[in-house]
């Protein structure tokens, strides 16, 4: 019987971090996003497979990790997000096992898809891509450089509401297209604006608003009716983060009246939007189904990170993203 630890890996997993998982432990690795149909655990399978596997360190990314889970001999978790709340922090803390994360891993992946959303709306891209497909490149004897002009983005001001990893990489790919980039986030110094009265001056000067917040108590809502109506006339809204950070219904309304001049959302309430929705009926408005992390590096960063921290702790070392440190204090 071999005296590696086993790690039960059912995130993806790929690149230098898996081979560095290798070179210390027997991997089992069956990422849920290879399933047809999806399988996701819910705590008492994860648990059960467990067993099954004889698995001392678990690593996931989208199963429920609680109860059960914490009932087994597990030396470490790592969860390949860079939120980890799929997992029982508080439960995995009194049974004594750390916790790991990935902050960051879908940052550059989730910046791209951003300014792809932005290109999109402001280039009407998918209105002219239609155009050609189905024959209406000269509808109502209307030619397309009459239909489809625009601003140029150099030159306009961009506002990112959250200055965080995604955030950060919006930011200087933004100023690579010549815009001004104003900030706001009341916990990074780096940001032009903190306070929610430099919220609404930043809203009024900025000819984007790109969200890239967290949800939070303090964020949900953040941007309804209100902050719809300080945005310029022809404004263009960008959501790559949560849907719950803004209100659809005002959204919406904004659109419908003609204030902001288009939307792009890589996220909807419930992961899914009803196709008579007043949303999929706008011409000026790009909906991506939550897949702007959905890169192959988004994998490859998040398994170098864990994969890192997990030997770290095997080698009694400190690993550099744990959310609750004081269980290795402790020991």
């Amino acid at each position: 019987m071999s005296s590696d630890p086993v790690a039960l890996v059912t995130a993806p997993f790929r690149g230098a971090g898996l081979d560095q998982l290798e070179s210390r432990c027997k991997v089992v690795l069956d990422p849920w996003i290879e399933h047809r149909p999806l399988r996701l655990y819910r705590a008492s399978d994860l648990a059960e497979r467990i067993d099954t596997e004889n698995a001392d360190v678990l690593i996931v990314e989208s199963d429920s990790v609680k109860g059960p889970v914490f009932e087994r001999r597990l030396r470490v978790i790592g969860c390949c997000r860079g939120d980890p709340k799929n997992v029982d922090v508080v439960g995995a803390t009194a049974a004594g096992i750390p916790v790991l994360r990935a902050p960051g891993r879908n940052a550059d992946g989730v910046a791209e898809m951003t300014i792809a959303l932005l290109f999109a709306v402001n280039r009407w891209i998918i209105e002219s891509d239609r155009d050609v497909r189905t024959g209406q490149v000269y509808a109502n004897g209307i030619i397309p450089y009459q239909r489809y002009r625009a601003w140029q983005l150099a030159g306009r001001t961009a506002a990112i509401i959250g200055l965080g990893a995604v955030g950060r990489a919006t930011k200087w790919r933004l100023e690579g297209l010549g815009m001004n980039v104003l900030s706001y986030d009341p916990y990074n110094p780096e940001a032009t604006h903190r306070t929610p009265q430099d919220l609404a001056a930043l809203l009024a000067e900025a000819d984007v608003v790109s969200i890239h917040a967290l949800v939070t108590p303090e964020t949900e809502g953040l941007i309804g009716a209100d902050q719809f109506a300080q945005m310029k006339q022809g404004a263009i809204f960008i959501n790559s983060a949560r849907a719950q950070i803004h209100d659809t219904a005002a959204l919406t309304e904004s659109l419908a009246c003609g204030h902001l001049g288009g939307a792009g959302l890589d996220h909807f309430v419930g992961e899914d939007m009803v196709i008579n929705d007043p949303l999929c009926a706008m011409n000026n408005v790009v909906l991506t189904p939550h897949i702007a992390g959905a890169t192959y590096d988004t994998e490859a960063n998040h398994s170098a990170m864990i994969a890192a921290d997990v030997i770290r702790i095997l080698d009694g070392e400190k690993p550099v993203h744990c959310v609750n440190p004081e269980v290795l204090e402790n020991n």
